[in-house]
Parts: C-alpha cells; sequence; structure tokens
C-alpha cells in the first residue's frame, strides 16, 4: 500500500549536499567531538542465501582530510573491503572498496548498522561516516546513539582505487551538436573516452554499475558480521537502494530513499522531459512569486513571457549578454538560455533569479553563467545502469523538439540534457535490470521535493510504487536533497522517525 503525505515549507539547498557538509565542517572543526570509540553489539549469524561470508574488517585509522576540509572525526575508523572485480567471476580479480564507520555511542541501545550513499553518481560517500557528529552536516544524537554509521567510495571512486581515463578529450566534444556532423563527432568523442577509461583503469570502468556496487555493500554487510542493514540513499544512491532491495531484500532492515531516482530506468526522452517539465513548473512558481512579492525586478510583469521573449531573442541571435552600462557584443543562444534557467531555478533563490532574468531583458546588469561539468565517474556509471542510447541525429532533434513542446517556457533541463548527451556512443553498453529475488522487503519510506529537477516528483513516485509497501513524504519545495539540517528538517525528523522506529 502507497501512501503520501505532504509539507509545505521554503528551502534553498546548495547543489552538492555531500561537499555542503564538508565545506560546513571546515568552519566548525574546532567543535568536533573527541570521545573515543565504543564497542558495538556482537555479529549476528549469517542469513542463508547472502553474500559468502567475507574476512572480518580489520579497522585502523583514517587518513587525514585533504586541505580545506578538516580531518574526520577522531571517532571514525576506516578499512578496505576487497571484492571481485567482476561478480560474475567471483574467483578473479580483486578492488579495493574504502570504508568508514561511526560506531554507536550508546551500545545498549545500538540498532544495528546504517549505510548510506550521497548519490551523485560518481561521488565518494564514506564522509557519511568521516563526518557523522558534524554538527552541521552530520546525524542528530539520536541516530549516533542508535546506529553504527557505515559510509564507502563506490568502486573506481574516491579512495576506492578511483577510475582514470584521457581527460584531455572533454574539451573536443560538441556540448551541444547542432547538426548531424556534429551529433557523429560527440558519439565518436564519447567512445573514445569510453576506450581511454578501459585502457587507464582496466576492467574495473565495465563495472562501475549500480548493480555492482549493491553487491559491493553486501559484502560490506558481510564483513562486518550483520545479518541486515538499514540503509538510507540520497539522490543517485536510491538507484542503489532499489539495486540492493531487488538483490538482497532479506538483508534489509529499513529502507529510506531521499530524492529519488526513477527506477524505471526510462529512456532519454522521458528522462529529459521530466527533467524539463519540473524546471516549467518551476519558472511558473518563480512568476506567482513575482506577482505577489515586492522584491520582483520583474514586479508588474508577467515572468514566463519575458522569458519566452528573451528565447526569442536567443533566436534570432540579437540577445546580448548584459553588462554594467549596456548590453555587451557576446550573444546568448537558446542553448546557453536553458543553461542559465537550469542553474537559477535548481535551487529557489527567487530575487536573485528575478533580477538576472531582468539584466537579460534591459541588457544592464549582471548575469552569473553556469561553468557546465565534465564528470567522467558520472558517465562510467550513468551509462551503465539507464540507457539513454540514441539513434541518430534526425532522432535527437525530434526529441529536443517533443520536450521544449512540453517545457515551453525552458525549452529543456541542462542538466538532464548533459547527462543524455555523455552517454551517447557510450561504448561500454547498458547492464539489464536484475530480476527480483525472493524474500521479503520491509516498508520502504521514499521522500522528494515537488520541485527537484536533478530527482523529479514523477520518478519518485514510480520508485513508491516499486515496492510492496512504501510511503512517499512529500515537501512543497524547490531544491534537491531533504535529508539536511535547516529549512528542511521536517524531512529529516520523518526519516530519522522511521529508521530508528522500525522493528525487526
Amino acid at each position: 500500500m502507497n501512501t503520501s503525505m505532504r509539507v509545505n515549507m521554503n528551502m534553498n539547498p546548495n547543489r552538492n549536499p555531500n561537499t555542503r557538509r564538508r565545506v560546513l565542517s571546515v568552519l566548525l572543526a574546532l567543535s568536533a567531538s573527541t570521545a573515543l570509540a565504543v564497542p558495538g553489539a556482537a555479529a549476528a549469524p549469517e542469513p542463508s542465501g547472502a553474500t559468502a561470508p567475507a574476512s572480518p574488517i580489520s579497522w585502523g585509522a583514517c587518513p587525514k582530510g585533504d586541505p580545506p576540509y578538516p580531518d574526520p572525526s577522531p571517532k571514525a575508523q576506516c578499512a578496505t573491503v576487497e571484492v571481485p572485480v567482476d561478480w560474475s567471476k567471483p574467483k578473479g580479480p580483486k578492488t579495493g572498496i574504502f570504508v568508514a564507520r561511526y560506531r554507536a555511542t550508546d551500545p545498549a541501545r545500538r540498532i544495528g548498522v546504517l549505510m548510506s550513499n550521497p548519490g551523485g553518481p560518481g561521488v565518494p560517500g564514506a564522509d557519511d561516516a568521516l563526518y557523522a557528529d558534524d554538527p552541521v552536516g552530520g546525524y542528530s544524537p539520536a541516530m549516533l546513539r542508535r546506529f553504527d554509521v557505515i559510509g564507502f567510495d563506490p568502486r573506481g571512486i574516491g579512495r576506492s582505487q578511483g577510475a582514470r581515463c584521457d581527460e584531455t578529450i572533454l574539451g573536443s566534444i560538441p556540448a551541444r551538436p547542432h547538426d548531424a556532423a556534429e551529433f557523429e563527432r560527440l558519439r565518436t568523442l564519447n567512445g573514445r573516452l569510453a576506450a581511454s577509461c578501459l585502457k587507464r583503469t582496466g576492467p574495473l570502468a565495465a563495472h562501475m554499475d549500480g548493480e555492482s556496487v549493491a553487491r559491493d555493500m553486501d559484502a560490506i554487510r558481510a564483513a562486518l558480521g550483520e545479518r541486515r542493514i538499514s540503509f538510507l540513499g540520497h539522490s543517485y544512491g536510491t538507484f542503489l537502494g532499489e539495486r540492493y532491495a531487488r538483490l538482497f531484500p532479506g538483508n534489509l532492515r529499513a529502507l529510506a530513499l531521499d530524492s529519488a531516482m526513477d527506477p524505471d530506468r526510462p529512456d532519454a526522452e522521458r528522462y529529459l522531459t521530466d527533467s524539463s517539465v519540473t524546471l516549467d513548473n518551476t519558472l511558473k512558481r518563480l512568476a506567482d512569486w513575482c506577482v505577489k512579492d515586492a522584491a520582483c525586478a520583474l514586479k508588474g510583469q508577467d515572468l514566463t513571457a519575458v522569458t519566452d521573449r528573451l528565447f526569442a531573442r536567443a533566436d534570432a541571435g540579437t540577445l546580448r549578454e548584459p553588462g554594467p552600462n549596456g548590453p555587451t557584443r557576446t550573444t546568448v543562444d537558446a542553448d546557453r538560455l536553458s543553461d542559465f534557467l537550469t542553474d537559477r531555478l535548481r535551487v529557489w533563490a527567487p530575487e536573485s533569479a528575478a533580477q538576472q532574468l531582468a539584466a537579460l531583458q534591459t541588457g544592464k546588469g549582471e548575469v552569473q553563467w553556469s561553468g557546465g561539468s565534465d564528470d567522467l565517474a558520472t558517465r562510467l556509471v550513468l551509462c551503465r545502469d539507464y540507457d539513454f542510447r540514441i539513434r541518430d541525429y534526425a532522432q535527437y532533434r525530434a526529441i529536443r523538439e517533443r520536450v521544449a513542446k512540453a517545457a515551453p517556457h525552458v525549452r529543456h533541463s541542462s542538466q538532464a540534457l548533459d547527462f543524455v548527451l555523455g552517454c551517447q556512443g557510450w561504448t561500454m553498453p547498458p547492464k539489464p535490470r536484475p530480476a527480483q529475488a525472493e524474500g521479503g522487503l520491509p516498508p520502504v519510506l521514499v521522500v522528494n521535493a515537488t520541485h527537484d529537477l536533478a530527482t523529479p516528483l514523477v520518478g519518485a513516485r514510480r520508485m513508491a510504487h516499486a515496492f510492496p509497501e512504501a510511503s512517499l513524504f512529500t515537501m512543497d519545495v524547490v531544491g534537491h536533497w531533504l535529508y539536511r539540517r535547516g529549512s528542511s528538517e521536517a524531512a529529516m525528523r520523518v526519516i530519522d522517525t522511521y529508521l530508528t522506529s522500525r522493528k525487526g
């Protein structure tokens, strides 16, 4: 049975909550706790049908933080767990998974292990345990009392024998192909980039998919001597949680999914449409705010109509970057305007967004342009987990046109389009979704914002429906990643309550 809860609240999250956690840790490093680690509960027996028992983890000191990040909590412990590079060949070559632990501070009331992943894809995840007691980005004292927090850097990421590729190729790849020749060049160079990853990293580059990481998670569980784990996934970490639930349902005590991916593996068009429609609706939300708030720089104007006129000027080649004294000579095309809107609307900062739209309209003022990003780890993971392949340029143009009709005021979400284009020509093909293993699942909690460009609400609803029993908690906000202190503490309390009160 799927239920739904809703809380209305405004928020202004940063783009990368994991980075935010570490940056805020810098400011508060001196307040970190210096208590000693506390022994945990005895290991539970191994359940039948699970990953073969691993050697017990040999815990030791954690590496110091890389400046400007602070050193980890003195309570954190670190280790490496060896797993097969290719899980279909369990006796083949191994790779090391960097794991960190923050032990429960009240062993008498310890529930068990809480494993987590911050998403990305392609983002290190050990920080959740390394900085578990951070007063801003960490867990609440109540959670720290009840759980051993376990974080890990996924295979090929961070301290887990990071993958390497020829990054010099990135600068030659067309960001937005405008004709068939550029589209084919994009595919060719993406394929060359994938080949460089295999050459420089080895077979591991072809095995960084979500299913392999979920199997690594169960190897960590076995090495910990735990019968079951609780799991908290954020963003792309929710995809890993869903994969773990498919492969090892009987090994889950609780499953909380914050800002959920679509588990149905949408194709390029649906993925791009869902994100772009969310962006379009967020622009309408900004327009509604502008009608009501005197702080809006476009007060008295129809903000969506303003944006439509900006796109018309961009199409005509007459839209220019604004300057302090008037328009500059640098043109702004429609793709760049969509990039700008995606960057400005991914978080709720209405006054700034309206002010910069006004600057674009008048030609006078300042605009913060998105620099974009080329994250190779994202390609290595995403292009194996999702099938974004597009047949040719004609199909690509047709998809772009249909998406623009569905989201007419923004044209497209540039973040989603970056992901889709990054997978064209990728030579390591998508991996099939694993079959659902036998075993009972606990009730699942899914949490999502109503206006989340990275993980649109429609995908979170599909995630909730993917489980026999799930609750969907939504917040009427703009942003991504709700498990945070500050304006979205309501979601944090819901997740913490679910994780601590779940029986079994």
